[in-house]
This record gives structure tokens, C-alpha cells and sequence, in this order.
């Protein structure tokens, strides 16, 4: 809905719209454009976009024009939505030279200041430095890095969840934000209040905030950057200069840390101390380290929100599953037993509880929408133009919800991936939830194994289940979710026993007292 105080932008939108439509780029081929809702002049979409649950409202409008390709259009910005997983490895993977950048946008970049963050750089000779760089580091083969942390932090997470469980999403996201911080920087991040993790949680605020497209007139008038914030309509300005104040923190902080241990010689091995201790003389310092501290805080944004969230629903999908929950359980005693926790050796002979985690991720798709891309030259496909210059969003969520890959969708079922027993190859694994082509997360992999040790420790000592009110009946939670650009489950209570003495012993054994 329009309020009164962004009538001003409005209107002053509207007066420059006609030069912002005239420059779009026209088309000579003479195919038509995607399908997609009526348009208006000059305006196109803008006011149809919606601002929640976006990929929802976009596989909609996919079944109403019976297409998995679209296109609206919002005041001259061309956005191309792909609602399949057949249309996304055509164009972001076969065509990937076209589909690899990222739009520059104003909101996130020139306000907020994530122009640092690798995931959002064009596609060009920085994003690759910056990639080779993370790969080099975190490659998929090598767990050295980062599965001994994972398994530390998860044993600690243990001790805190039987101490107050019903703090247990504050716990999870400690938990990660502590296997984050301690794997990029070498810092042991306090048992509680941890500076580091709040700023991680303040900046990505800002960040989920901004990338929601069409949520800022600014992305398509970016002119109005230049209004100065007092103004009446402006509140984005004032919001951008908060959000960014976060950002720089979360860039420089952590980092201005990890060097101030290793100058001392405390510090602990991490992405960032082996980085610099391989410095190239042969090469501009300076320029070495800007890179080490940007892939580091991008490593530090990666894997401080999106795996949050899939913990979070992972365990609201114990408690409204509990046979899934029973069936990984049996799985859990029968080959690791009870007298053990589990650990990365026990992977390959756990298929249901590696089932459970690919189901958890196509359940509720962590990054509905993937980070839209950039289409760099005009092409066709199907039959319809595609514009040069056009945002390209995946839609993660549709994708991973289609029925003909996944029947019945909308329920909680990690049979679908297993056949006689293990993992079936027939069926598509939910990678849409990592994204799309050359941009895909670089490190799916550190998350994947954040995710299976965690649930594999917790369903090995702990049962889930609903909470009870004062009544003694059973609380339903609601399963509703906050419309984000990493989806959240809205916060909701659960009951958290531990199975038996014997798995409360294995906890205090497992890890340092709190």
C-alpha cells in the first residue's frame, strides 16, 4: 500500500519515469517478451510487484499464464522470474557467459555498502579473485578446515540445549555463528552475548532488507539516492545509514581482531591467519589483504544466517514430523548405538538422516529466491526475447516444490530421496537451495556438513516434541515463516528432553563445561 509520505517520491518518480522507459534498450528481433501480468505505461508492474513471499506470488502468476518463464516489468526494469529447474540449467548453466553477473544495486551497494560482499560483485575479474581465493581454502575434498570446528561447536551446543532448551534457536544460532567466526578469524566467541555474533545479526538485517527486489523505489529511480534523508518519503535513506554502520563493522571488526592475535601470537589457526601468513611479496599487500578481509566477511555472512535457518526448521519439522524424527532415531542406535555420539565416519551408513537434511533444505528452501542474476546481452529462448540488462531471478522455492519432482510438496517427507534403503540417484537433489550456475554458494558443502552433524548429534540424545500448554494440551505451532530473503521460521516452542542418562552423560563428556 502507498502511504502519504512517499507521495513525494512518487511523484517525482513519475515526472522522470518517461526518460527512464525511452532509454530501455528496444527490441529489434521482433519476438515477444515472456509472458507475464498486464503492464502499464510507463510504470510497467511496479505497483503488481509483491513485497512478501515473493516467490510465491511469482509461481502463481507461472500457473495463471501457464509459463515457467515470466517477465514484468518494474518502471523500465526488466526482471525475468524462471520458475523451473529445466529453464534455470538452460540459461544460468548452459548459457552462463550471459547469465553470471549480478546487478549493481543502489540500495544494497551505494547505501548499505555490501559492495564488498563477493556473492553480489558483477562477474568479472574481483569476483574470481575472490572465488579462487575461497575455493582454495574450503575446497569441497578438503573437511580439515572446518569439520572439527563443526563437531566442537555442535557438542557445546548440546550442553546449552539441556541446560535451557527452551532458548534452542538461540542456541543454534551460537552455534553457527561460533563455527563461522572460529573458521574465518580463529576466534573463540563468548558462551553468551557475543559481540561478534551480534553484529552478524544487526548487518544481516540490512542486508535481508535490501535485497528484497522491488522493496526500494531507489532500484528503479536512482536518483533518489541523492535526496537528502530529512526529507518526507526518505525514511530508506535514514534506514541505509543505520544498516550500513552494521556493515562496516562486519567487515572490519573480525578482522581487525584476528590480526591483532596474530601479532601477538595467540592466534588460532583460521582462513584468515593462513591467508596471511601466504602473502605474495611479489604483489601489492594491500590489495592481498583487502581480498583476504572481504572473502573472509563474505565466508562470515554465508554461514551465519542461511544455515540458521535451516537448523530452525529442521527442528520445527521434528516437532510436526515426529515420525521422520522416530525413523532417523532407530537409524541413529542401530549403527552408532547409544553409547556413542555420532560422528562424520558414521555419513555414508546414515541415509535416512541424509535424506532428513536434503528434505529440510527443499521443505522450506532456505533462499527462496536465489540472488538474482544479470543478463549481460540480449537472447532468446523459446521463442521470447530476453533483454540485455534484465534482473534474472530463480525461483528456488517453485522449483523445489514442483510436483512432478517432488510429489505431494508441501509435506515433510525424506523417503522421497531414498529407494531400497538408500540414496536414490533418480531423484533431483534440492542444489536449487545453493542457487544457480557459476554463482552457485561456494560453500554448500561446509553448510551440508553443518547441518548433518548437528541434527545427527541432536536426534542421537534428544527427543523433540510439541509443547504442552497449561492444560497439558498439545501446542500446535503455527508453521508460519518471516518473509525474508533467507526465510525464517517465525519463533515457536517445542518440548526438548533428553533421551535417557546415559545420552545426558555422553553430553558432559562430549564437551568443555560451559
Amino acid at each position: 500500500m502507498i502511504v502519504p509520505s512517499d507521495l513525494v517520491l512518487i511523484l517525482t518518480a513519475l515526472v522522470v519515469a518517461g526518460y527512464i522507459y525511452s532509454r530501455q534498450r528496444s527490441n529489434r528481433t521482433g519476438l515477444p517478451l515472456p509472458p507475464g501480468p498486464k503492464k502499464w505505461p510507463i510504470i510497467g508492474n511496479l505497483l503488481q510487484l509483491p513485497t512478501s513471499f515473493e516467490w510465491e506470488t511469482y509461481a502463481h502468476w507461472g500457473e495463471i499464464y501457464n509459463s515457467d518463464i515470466l517477465h514484468i516489468d518494474a518502471a523500465g526494469t526488466s526482471i525475468i522470474v524462471v520458475n523451473s529447474h529445466k529453464i534455470a540449467a538452460d540459461l544460468f548453466d548452459k548459457r552462463s557467459s550471459l547469465y553470471s553477473s549480478r546487478i549493481q544495486s543502489v540500495m544494497l551497494n551505494d547505501l548499505v555498502g555490501w559492495n564488498w560482499l563477493f556473492g553480489f560483485m558483477p562477474y568479472g575479474e574481483a569476483w574470481k579473485e575472490r572465488r579462487r581465493l575461497f575455493q582454495h581454502h574450503f575446497h569441497p575434498l578438503d573437511t580439515t578446515i572446518h569439520q572439527q570446528k563443526e563437531l566442537e561447536y555442535t557438542h557445546k551446543m548440546l550442553q546449552r540445549l539441556l541446560e535451557t532448551p527452551e532458548h534452542f534457536m538461540d542456541h543454534l544460532r551460537h552455534m553457527i555463528g561460533a563455527i563461522t567466526i572460529n573458521i574465518g578469524y580463529g576466534i573463540d566467541v563468548q558462551p553468551f552475548n557475543d559481540p561478534y555474533i551480534e553484529i552478524a545479526e544487526q548487518a544481516l538485517i540490512g542486508l535481508a532488507a535490501g535485497a528484497n527486489p522491488g522493496a526500494f523505489w531507489v532500484e528503479s529511480f536512482p536518483f533518489l539516492k541523492y535526496v537528502p534523508s530529512f526529507l518526507p518519503g526518505a525514511g530508506f535513506k535514514r534506514k541505509a545509514a543505520v544498516w550500513r554502520e552494521w556493515t562496516r563493522k562486519m567487515l572490519e571488526v573480525p578482522f581487525a581482531e584476528a590480526k591483532r592475535q596474530i601479532v601477538e601470537g595467540s592466534a588460532m589457526p583460521s582462513f584468515t591467519s593462513m591467508c596471511l601468513d601466504n602473502l605474495d611479496d611479489k604483489k601489492d599487500n594491500s590489495h592481498q589483504e583487502r581480498v583476504i578481509k572481504e572473502t573472509a566477511a563474505t565466508f562470515f555472512v554465508g554461514g551465519s544466517d542461511t544455515t540458521v535457518s535451516a537448523m530452525n526448521t529442521f527442528m520445527l519439522a521434528m516437532v510436526c514430523y515426529p515420525e521422520a524424527q522416530a525413523k532417523a532415531q532407530e537409524e541413529i542406535d542401530r549403527v552408532v548405538g547409544r553409547s556413542a555420539l555420532p560422528d562424520f565416519t558414521d555419513e555414508e551408513s546414515l541415509p535416512y538422516l541424509s535424506a532428513l537434511i536434503k528434505e529440510v533444505l527443499r521443505w522450506r528452501t532456505v533462499t527462496p529466491l536465489a540472488i538474482p542474476h544479470y543478463l549481460t546481452e540480449d537472447d532468446e529462448y523459446n521463442g521470447y526475447h530476453l533483454p540485455a540488462g534484465s534482473i534474472v531471478v530463480g525461483n528456488a522455492w517453485a522449483i523445489l516444490h514442483d510436483k512432478d519432482d517432488y510429489p505431494d510438496p508441501f509435506n515433510f517427507r525424506p523417503e522421497r530421496f531414498l529407494k531400497d534403503g538408500k540414496l536414490n540417484p533418480e531423484v533431483r537433489d534440492p542444489n536449487a537451495a545453493f542457487g544457480f550456475g557459476r554463482r552457485v554458494c561456494p560453500g554448500k558443502h561446509i553448510a551440508n556438513s553443518t547441518l548433518w552433524i548437528a541434527a545427527a548429534c541432536i536426534l542421537s540424545t534428544f527427543n523433540i516434541s510439541k509443547a504442552l500448554d497449561e492444560a497439558g494440551n498439545p501446542i500446535e505451532p503455527s508453521q508460519e515463516y518471516h518473509s525474508s530473503m533467507v526465510l525464517h521460521a517465525l519463533p515457536f516452542k517445542c518440548t526438548i528432553k533428553p533421551r535417557s542418562q546415559r545420552a545426558e552423560a555422553l553430553i558432559f563428556a562430549a564437551g568443555d563445561p560451559l
